[in-house]
């Protein structure tokens, strides 16, 4: 067994130390160059360490086990991993028997829309959007790590919700068998969010009823609301029950185009990717992962 581990911000190599025992591996530090140099790939860290080595983990087709570890660990969380344990478990059964892994999808965003030339394309894990959601999330990383970890997304969202107001956002979908698309959302928003998975800022379930390898993203969208029901809604959220309010559009798409009349910053997995105009679309089981048990 040969293995490459990647440390993110405060985790150390005595993390590391329980995955090596009872484990007879040859260890690495950092990405490796081919996806025939090591056997697996161990991530120390949360969504913003996997999303910063998305592009290089998709082109190695290694796989990949997510040690929780980071101020938010949405994606570990998705994947089955709730604890470190977690994680050491499913690292002694790959060891063993290498039998506990699936591919699952990534969300891609390419900035710039349609008229953009040779735009990048950023991939995302769990959960990118722009307005509220992005605003706190940039008030989040400005905080010392440790309160990030400790509920930093909750912290900053009380004064991010009285100084942010609505602005008009159009949703485009594509129309099936065609080139053309259609207009889903076309509105002042508050927020707008396109999930891979179910929950973002540690886990806020925005979309829960997110898969990440049915090669569909769903979207969110909350309109306009007075900022005491505002500030009322975002605990709905942690429960999925926030789809109930009349406020709160949800649907699904493996494609949508994000438009606003003046540029908005767009953040996924909790960093900044660009400003929109986007789009955002699936790379079906591009990232290959290990998982708690082997699923068929």
């Amino acid at each position: 067994m040969r293995a490459a581990v990647i440390f993110g911000l405060g985790s150390y190599e005595r993390d590391l130390r329980p995955f090596q025992q009872n484990v007879d591996a040859t260890w690495v530090t950092g990405l490796p160059t081919s996806s025939s140099d090591v056997d697996a790939i161990l991530i120390f860290g949360g969504d913003g360490t996997v999303h910063r080595h998305l592009p290089q983990l998709v082109r190695l087709q290694i796989p990949v086990l997510v040690v929780p570890c980071g101020s938010g660990n949405d994606f570990a969380r998705a994947l089955g991993f709730k604890r470190v344990q977690d994680s050491l478990n499913a690292w002694q059964t790959f060891s063993t028997s290498g039998e506990n892994m699936r591919a699952v999808d990534l969300g891609v965003i390419t900035p710039g829309g349609p008229s953009a030339a040779g735009g990048v394309n950023r991939y995302f894990c769990c959960v990118g959007g722009i307005g509220l959601d992005a605003e706190v999330a940039r008030r989040a990383n400005q905080l010392p790590r440790w309160l990030r970890g400790h509920g930093g997304y909750v912290a900053s969202l009380p004064g991010a919700v009285f100084s942010y107001a609505p602005f008009p956002i159009r949703i485009s979908i594509p129309v099936a068998d065609s080139n053309r698309f259609s207009i889903s959302s076309d509105k002042p928003a508050i927020l707008a969010a396109f999930a891979n998975t179910q929950s973002y800022g540690d886990g806020m379930r925005i979309a829960p009823n997110a898969l990440f390898d049915d090669g569909l993203l769903d979207i969110c969208v909350i309109s306009d609301l007075n900022k005491f029901k505002l500030l009322c809604l975002f605990p709905t959220v942690y429960f999925g029950k926030h789809l109930q309010m009349p406020e709160v559009e949800y649907f699904r798409s493996d494609r949508l185009r994000l438009e606003t009349e003046k540029p908005f910053p767009v953040y996924a997995d909790g960093e900044y990717v660009c400003e929109t105009p986007i789009d955002v679309s699936v790379a079906k089981a591009a990232l290959k992962v290990i998982v708690p048990l082997a699923r068929n």
